[in-house]
Order: C-alpha cells, then structure tokens, then sequence
C-alpha cells in the first residue's frame, strides 16, 4: 500500500530534510527511523521537498510504501508518540498506488519571514531572519516582478556541479510588510538548492538600495550564482505548502 504523509516540522536542530550516510540527524533520517520500528523491517520515504538544514516546514508531504495491518490513524498515532517533539505528522492517508509526493508535485509554496524595524521578538527568533533593517519594500516588490514566470535560474542555485535543467516557473513573489516584520511568499513549480535563500538576498539588496530592480534581468541572463546577492540565513523560510 503507499501512504501519504502530510509532515510539519521545526528544522532548527537538524541537517535538513534528506537522509545522510554522516549523520542520523535529519527529518526523513527520524520518520524511517520510526517507521522501521513500527514494521520491523526497512523503510524508506520520499519527501516532497528537500529543505535545507535549519528550514522549517507546515506543508511538508511524503509517500511510503509498505504492508501494514494498522489503519492510517494508528500509524499517524504511532509516528507523533515516538518521533521528537520538534517533528509532527498532521495526517496519514492512502493514496494511489502511483502518487510520489516529489514527481508529481505541481506547486511549492515557500515563505521567508523577516524581522523588521527595531522591535526584538524573542519568541520568533528561530523562524526570522533578524535583519532589522528599514527596506525599500516597493524596490522589492518591482525587483521580484522580474523575477517570475519561466526563467534560467542558475544564477540563484548554490549547486555549481548542477548537470540537471535549471529551468524554473516562478508563478508568483508577494512581498508583504506587516508591523515589525517583512514577508515574502513564492509560488512555483520547484526550487533549485538554496534558490529561495539566494532570491531573498538578492531582493534584500535591492531593498537597501545596493541593487536596482532592472538589474534582475541581467542576474538571470548571467546564469553566474556570482552575479546574484548573498545567500539568507535559513531560520527564516518556511515550506507553507505543496500542491497536487
């Protein structure tokens, strides 16, 4: 049977989404970690995005193939009493014997969070970037106009050895400045390694007035991650949601 996992989780503590063969400290690492108890056997999950160490996730989703006499309640139960307070499965469902939560996923929603102005917010300090900076929000807005639709976005991924299409839909960028704190929402068909983080530099800089909007037309022509700006801290991104 294959399941549905429909996952959440606070990354600050753990080396990202993806399993790795140097450290057990991750979140697919956790939940086949658990999994494997619960059926006595091996079990492997497919995750729908890989965030980076230190992202956080409210919409992460992943698929798991396997025989179990439990309903999806119990194994959802089973899974939130034995994995750390920092990692929860929202839901468990069945699913088409074909759904994978990566290849068939037609939007990503992420969100960078910012703290703007002055005012220190002890109690969101893992989930913003603690930038405290008075930013040119409609540079930023205009500069992140530039930068949707179908572009070459090599410029924006972190992976120089990247063999794969860098090709990307951005459907949309809303950026959006909310009392002592700055939002900026993506929406696409997928994100290259560090894509979001280096976006976010990038409109950061046009935001301080180091950049000029115009300027994001020749970033993405350049397809040189040397040409775009500096790469956000990752506290601040968040994977809202994955769309179906």
């Amino acid at each position: 049977m294959n399941y549905r996992l429909d996952i959440q989780y606070d990354g600050t503590r753990y080396e990202g989404w993806q399993r790795q063969k140097t450290t057990g400290n991750t979140i697919q690492g956790k939940i086949e970690e658990v999994l494997s108890r619960m059926q006595e056997t091996p079990i492997r999950i497919d995750g729908a995005g890989r965030t980076d160490a230190g992202v956080h996730a409210k919409g992460q989703v992943a698929n798991v193939h396997m025989e179990t006499d439990k309903s999806p309640e119990e194994i959802c139960a089973y899974l939130n009493r034995y994995l750390p307070e920092d990692i929860g499965v929202e839901r468990v469902s069945r699913v088409n014997e074909r759904f994978h939560s990566r290849l068939l996923a037609k939007k990503k929603i992420y969100q960078y969070r910012i703290a703007a102005g002055h005012h220190k917010n002890v109690f969101e300090r893992k989930y913003q970037c603690p930038l405290h900076e008075e930013l040119d929000v409609d540079a930023m807005k205009r500069a992140a106009q530039r930068l949707t639709g179908t572009h070459d976005f090599k410029s924006f991924c972190s992976n120089k050895k990247m063999k794969k299409s860098t090709v990307r839909t951005i459907y949309g960028i809303d950026v959006e400045s909310l009392p002592g704190e700055l939002r900026i929402t993506y929406t696409g068909d997928g994100f290259l390694y560090n894509m979001v983080r280096i976006l976010t530099g990038t409109l950061v800089e046009v935001g301080r007035g180091d950049r000029k909007p115009e300027e994001m037309t020749d970033i993405l022509l350049a397809c040189d991650r040397g040409s775009a700006g500096f790469t956000a801290p990752a506290q601040g991104l968040t994977l809202l949601q994955v769309e179906y």
